[in-house]
C-alpha cells in the first residue's frame, strides 16, 4: 500500500477530523482514508441532477404530463 502525508492543515481540519472520525468509532488515519476512497471512488456519493435525469426512461407522450384544468380555489386571508 502506497502512503501519503499531508502538511499544513489547518488545526480546525484536524479537530473536525478527529471528532468525525471518533464519532464513526474509528482512527483519524482510517477517517481520513474512508474521506479519500468516498470522493475519489465514489463510494456513498451521491447522483448529481443530470444523471438522474438521463437515468429516467423516455416514456409516455407529452399529454400524458398534462395539468387538468383551472383547480384553483378561494382562500380567505
Amino acid at each position: 500500500m502506497a502512503q501519503l502525508v499531508v502538511r499544513d492543515l489547518d488545526e480546525e481540519v484536524v479537530r473536525r477530523l478527529k471528532a468525525r472520525a471518533a464519532r464513526r468509532g474509528r482512527s483519524a488515519e482510517a477517517e481520513h482514508r474512508e474521506i479519500l476512497r468516498a470522493a475519489l471512488l465514489g463510494a456513498g456519493r451521491k447522483a448529481r441532477l443530470k444523471e438522474l435525469l438521463l437515468a429516467m426512461p423516455d416514456v409516455g407522450e407529452d399529454a400524458d404530463f398534462a395539468r387538468a384544468g383551472d383547480r384553483r380555489r378561494r382562500v380567505n386571508l
